[in-house]
């Protein structure tokens, strides 16, 4: 016959205990307007630069979720994507963390102890360890699972984010929670290849484009501009996140799938008139220039109306947009919002009658 422990906490002076603010009322133990608590947070370190191009990006109590980036955009001159939607990474999900006598310690040696608020001491004694639903802490699944909790994202302002939207109050309307190994829970904020598809698009990079131009350099009042992208510079990159201890994985993708040229000033026409250069069927963006093709106008370019003044060149910006794809190891992928990264080139605008390419 098992015998449980009584779950008592007094106030105890002689234990130094930290009684959060009762700012948000955390995971299920809401029920009660008095029994209100901020959540506590499992213990988070990270790594990085392994030689094998993976990074482990969070160790959360007995799990990491690791991120291999070694088909990803290397280097000082690449850069995260800026979502066209203003969508944001997931603000906080649950996650398997805890071993069953590192739940149990964390609750009866770290949150409980000295704790003046009897109706949340019980709550939690009641919930993990008297049966209702789970006895002892779960001690005897030792080796089968893990209790999982809520994360919160380090990246994101968590007090009001969603695991969609940037507000936590999914997370915190929920109840830590048992599963055994290679069990996916049905709790919708559980860590899930989406989930992780999102992770990995925040940690994308993508490179800097250098856009080719015909006249370079400096440019001329009405001289039509040729702009193009060789093929070889335009190459998908992505980054896959896993967490081996449970088997659950996803594979971001991001694809380029357009140009945009911002001649800088209104004084100009850009061509397309959209600006946005369609990649060819061969895969490159716009056509070099030919001196065949005179004063054409370009199928990507533009043409400056009026010249710079002074020390004013006009800020021209090439963006590329790029589409994201993901594929989860349940079989499960879809697409997350385009993703946009670019740069600005300062140009400098002659007025001059003739003018040899």
């Amino acid at each position: 016959m098992r015998t449980v422990t009584k779950c008592r906490f007094g106030v105890m002076a002689a234990v130094a205990a930290i009684i959060l603010a009762p700012t948000a009322a955390y995971a299920g133990h809401s029920g009660d307007g008095d029994a209100q608590q901020e959540p506590p947070q499992p213990p988070q370190t990270s790594a990085s630069g392994k030689a094998d191009g993976r990074t482990i990006s969070a160790q959360v109590g007995a799990v990491a979720i690791v991120f291999d980036q070694s088909k990803n955009g290397k280097g000082s001159s690449t850069g995260p994507l800026a979502p066209v939607t203003g969508w944001t990474p997931p603000a906080c999900w649950f996650a398997p963390t805890y071993t069953p006598a590192q739940f149990k310690d964390y609750w009866t040696k770290q949150q409980l102890p000295g704790n003046t608020n009897q109706t949340y001491v019980k709550l939690i004694c009641d919930r993990y360890q008297n049966g209702h639903p789970y006895k002892n802490w779960n001690l005897d699944k030792t080796g089968k699972g893990y209790w999982w909790t809520i994360v919160f994202n380090p990246d994101t302002n968590y007090i009001n984010a969603d695991p969609n939207t940037g507000n936590t109050t999914a997370c915190y309307n929920n109840d830590d929670f048992w599963a055994d190994t290679k069990q996916q829970p049905t709790e919708p904020n559980a860590l899930n290849p989406q989930i992780l598809s999102a992770l990995a698009y925040a940690q994308l990079r993508v490179p800097t484009i250098s856009v080719s131009l015909s006249p370079s350099g400096k440019q001329t009042v009405n001289l039509n501009t040729w702009a193009w992208l060789d093929k070889t510079t335009l190459k998908p990159v992505s980054v896959t996140a896993s967490v081996p201890a449970i088997g659950i994985s996803a594979t971001t993708t991001a694809t380029p799938v357009a140009l945009h040229i911002d001649s800088g000033t209104p004084n100009a026409t850009v061509y397309p008139a959209s600006g946005d250069c369609p990649i060819n069927p061969d895969g490159s963006i716009g056509t070099p220039y030919q001196p065949a093709d005179g004063n054409n106008v370009p199928p990507c370019g533009l043409t400056y109306l009026h010249a710079t003044t002074g020390s004013s060149p006009y800020p021209f910006k090439a963006t590329l947009t790029w589409k994201i794809s993901w594929t989860g190891s349940d079989g499960t992928g879809g697409t997350l919002p385009n993703g946009t990264f670019g740069a600005t080139t300062p140009l400098t605008v002659q007025e001059i009658q003739t003018v040899v390419r």
